[in-house]
């Protein structure tokens, strides 16, 4: 028996030896990952790639801003720069950076073929265009949010989004600022409005607490994922408190955390001229050049010399639409065909080109046409 113990002992420890002898030191991938039943940690794996993913499928996908989404413009080659830092690159040089409306996806395309540098989508022609209804707080955060995603997934300049009152307190804010922002827009205003809130250029606005207010912001801020995303702070309390409770809730809206400044609805160049000279050294400002409204249509050059950053044109291209589309039908309705305005209209051809037909058939012909 001892001498089966005395065998037993031996091959025990001649095994022990060459275990120690094969035993290979852990890979790098394996030292950088805590490991849990004998696997890696995938979180900590994953966490370690390269951000905005590997340089190779970056130039597989044209460079573009934002590998979340895959279309005709990631192959077609967009801008290098992502529009967040883009924007806040375009509101530091100085000079004023328009933004015209859009109220869907082809006129966010028209905008950016026209050479601007921001495309803003407006609440009023979100509302118009979704539900055929005034600006009157009848959309929910998920119709914006999923309209926002739609205006960012047509063009590659900077969307900036009308974000209304955050569609309730701090806490919703949290919710709504994560979903704009993982829609792509670059930037988003809150503003200080009662819900349901109305359209800034209506009367019988009414507006939370300054205090309130300020919480939301600093919700804002501290639920964005990406510093570079720009947060506006929008106050329509001239038209409820006056002028001078509008610029002291803006000035306590930057002290909260939001980046650009918006007083909403000045009526008068002298009332837009204290703004300017009392908040633009406080932040960018924007100014709101909204088409038949309550603010004096000032000149760009003006707008420029009184401080602000950021102009905003919200409805001319809704406005414009209407018109054209009235004139048609009143064509139909009156000769039986659209033939009396067609010289008015682009071609179906133009048409197509404008929306990328071309690229989208070399595409077909480089990856379906066999």
């Amino acid at each position: 028996m001892s001498t089966n113990r005395s065998a037993n002992g031996s091959k025990r420890a001649c095994a022990a030896s060459r275990a120690k002898r094969t035993r290979r030191p852990p890979s790098r991938r394996t030292r950088l990952a805590p490991r849990c039943s004998g696997r890696p940690d995938r979180r900590l794996l994953v966490s370690r790639l390269p951000r905005g993913g590997f340089p190779a499928a970056r130039r597989l996908a044209g460079q573009r801003r934002d590998t979340r989404r895959f279309t005709v413009g990631d192959l077609l080659g967009a801008a290098a720069t992502p529009p967040r830092r883009r924007l806040r690159e375009l509101l530091a040089t100085g000079e004023p950076l328009v933004a015209p409306g859009a109220y869907d996806a082809l006129s966010a395309r028209l905008v950016e073929q026209a050479g601007f540098g921001a495309v803003y989508m407006t609440g009023f022609g979100t509302t118009a265009s979704l539900i055929g209804r005034p600006d009157v707080g009848l959309l929910s955060g998920a119709e914006m949010t999923a309209h926002a995603a739609r205006l960012v997934s047509a063009v590659d300049v900077p969307v900036i989004a009308d974000a209304d009152t955050g569609y309730g307190n701090a806490l919703n804010v949290v919710r709504t600022v994560r979903s704009y922002e993982q829609a792509g827009v670059a930037a988003l205003h809150l503003e200080d409005q009662v819900m349901p809130k109305k359209c800034g250029h209506m009367s019988g606005k009414a507006v939370i607490g300054a205090e309130e207010m300020a919480g939301k912001i600093r919700a804002a801020a501290a639920a964005r994922r990406d510093p570079d995303l720009v947060l506006i702070a929008r106050t329509d309390a001239a038209a409820v408190h006056g002028l001078d409770d509008a610029i002291a809730r803006a000035k306590r809206y930057a002290s909260a955390g939001a980046d650009v400044l918006f007083v909403e609805a000045p009526t008068s160049e002298e009332s837009i001229e204290r703004i300017g000279a009392e908040l633009a050294g406080v932040a960018p400002l924007v100014f709101n050049w909204v088409e038949g409204g309550r603010t004096p249509a000032i000149s760009l050059r003006r707008i420029t010399e009184l401080g602000f950053s950021l102009v905003l044109f919200p409805i001319g291209t809704l406005l414009a639409a209407t018109a054209g589309i009235r004139s048609l039908l009143g064509a139909l309705r009156a000769d039986g065909t659209p033939a009396a305005v067609l010289g008015e209209l682009p071609t179906f051809g133009e048409f197509t080109e404008l929306m990328g037909l071309p690229e989208v058939l070399e595409l077909e012909q480089r990856f379906a046409g066999g």
